[in-house]
């Protein structure tokens, strides 16, 4: 298959490279391969005697080419973004469907992590557990499970948006938690509210009466040990329940026995996971073979550490994947730890691509938020003189047009201005209404829009908080 290159002299050398060993033609179109025009490209492949049986321009290309295909009959496709990933692309080109409209480095990404979904599907769908919570599969070979909490249930003003939010994001199991001040009548109230859903439920109390009010729709059990068996054991047995056991005085091996001989079924063994500086070493020592399925405690190991929790939780399902856990619990209680769902979800299908490999690397999937896997040398700039920037002077010169005010509201960037609101997902959307609407006259007002448009943007995707003027 012989291949056009076409490419800029900024990038030739990189191109060059990559091309080494392939029926590949390299041709200089101009400084920035990016450039390329539809016009260039056809001169090209009409001075060559279209020879070619593909083209492969430069993804940073926003131009259409469909067409130079349409006259020459050779295919015209996007190659990566950035030169330095052409040594990745090159030998691929026979194997993968390349694209017209989406760069191949990100096809590439997207193929693989469509392949990793795809084989995470079908080792679930072929794994054997030990039993399943109304469908979910626990324990054995079947993915570590996501159990997410949701606090104090009975005052939440929307438990029903709040619980189906957190299946959304990834939870395989939601739990109802309730304060010391809740009453059976609460619980009723918030599992009646939450009956059709369709998910698995579990209920956080170790308060009898709050668990027999929940036996209605409830599925699991959290959390059982031997002051509480005794009075409710039978009741939730009898109720085809889930149960999470805990230690206590006797032990968590006697209170496993305990709650088998009040004839429940699908048991799973709570070791207590404690916060870092508070025993969590130690008490990582204490997984260990159980008889039934393993809990992981992570969530208060992330809420008790000032740290971004991404990583945490990556961290933390390797450590479940290894101490042989079937689900693992997480929450998103404070500002720091949003997200943390969607997280450890993600954490969790790492682990699940594990077998048969010696660490979480090349999965197809991972969980890079900040940082790259792999920076791209790109080629130094070129230029005869340089000029130090100036200081931009503390006191602006106003738009005679007005002033803006920005803010993020449920993941949209909005700009206001005398009670007219412009809203969208993306800055230089909104920053493009802005100027069409012929609300900007001054060049650095309108540089100052997209600063903060960006930046407004940047706080949404990463779910910081945003001020106008002030630092990200």
């Amino acid at each position: 298959m012989r291949i056009l290159l076409p490419t800029g002299r900024v990038t030739e050398e990189l191109v060059r490279r990559a091309a080494a060993g392939f029926d590949a033609d390299v041709a200089i179109t101009g400084e920035l391969a990016s450039f390329l025009s539809p016009a260039q490209l056809l001169s090209l492949l009409r001075s060559s005697g279209n020879i070619y049986d593909m083209v492969l321009v430069s993804g940073m290309c926003t131009a259409s080419f469909q067409e130079v295909e349409e006259e020459c009959g050779i295919p015209v496709y996007r190659g990566p973004r950035h030169a330095a990933d052409l040594g990745f692309i090159l030998p691929l080109v026979r194997e993968i469907e390349l694209s017209r409209e989406v760069p191949a480095d990100e096809l590439l990404v997207g193929r693989r992590r469509k392949e990793a979904y795809s084989r995470i599907a079908k080792c679930e769908h072929d794994s054997e557990p030990v039993f399943e919570i109304r469908g979910v599969k626990i324990g054995n070979k079947s993915r570590i499970k996501v159990l997410a909490e949701i606090m104090d249930a009975h005052r939440h003003p929307d438990i029903l948006r709040a619980a189906s939010s957190f299946f959304e994001a990834g939870a395989d199991i939601v739990d109802i938690g309730f304060g010391f001040d809740a009453t059976a009548e609460d619980v009723k109230r918030v599992f009646s509210l939450l009956y059709h859903i369709d998910g698995p439920l579990a209920i956080d109390s170790q308060d009898p009466a709050l668990i027999d009010a929940s036996l209605f729709r409830v599925d699991l059990i959290l959390s059982l040990h031997e002051e509480n068996i005794g009075v409710i054991g039978h009741q939730v047995a009898q109720a085809s329940c889930g149960a999470v056991v805990v230690p206590g005085k006797k032990g968590l091996d006697d209170n496993i026995r305990l709650a088998k001989e009040a004839g429940i079924k699908k048991i799973i063994a709570d070791p207590l996971l404690q916060p870092c500086g508070s025993g969590f070493v130690e008490s990582l020592c204490r997984f260990k073979s159980y008889s039934v399925p393993v809990f992981f405690g992570a969530g208060n190991v992330i809420e008790l550490f000032d740290a971004d929790s991404v990583g945490m939780a990556a961290l933390l399902a390797g450590m479940a994947y290894e101490t042989g856990a079937s689900v693992i619990f997480c929450s998103e209680h404070s500002d720091k730890t949003q997200g943390c769902i969607a997280e450890m979800r993600n954490a969790t299908d790492m682990m699940a691509l594990m077998e048969n490999r010696p660490y979480p690397k090349d999965l197809g999937i991972d969980s890079f938020v900040i940082k790259e896997k792999r920076r791209r040398r790109e080629p130094p700039l070129k230029y005869a003189s340089v000029t130090s920037a100036l200081t931009m002077p503390k006191e602006i010169e106003y738009d005679p047009c007005g002033n803006f005010r920005i803010g993020i509201e449920d993941g949209y960037i909005v700009a206001v201005r005398n009670g007219r609101a412009v809203r969208g997902e993306r800055w230089q959307d909104v920053l493009f209404t802005l100027l069409q609407e012929g609300g900007v006259s001054l060049m650095d007002h309108a540089g100052y829009l997209g600063a903060e448009l960006y930046k407004a943007e940047l706080a949404i995707r990463f779910g910081r908080s945003f001020e106008q003027d002030g630092s990200f």
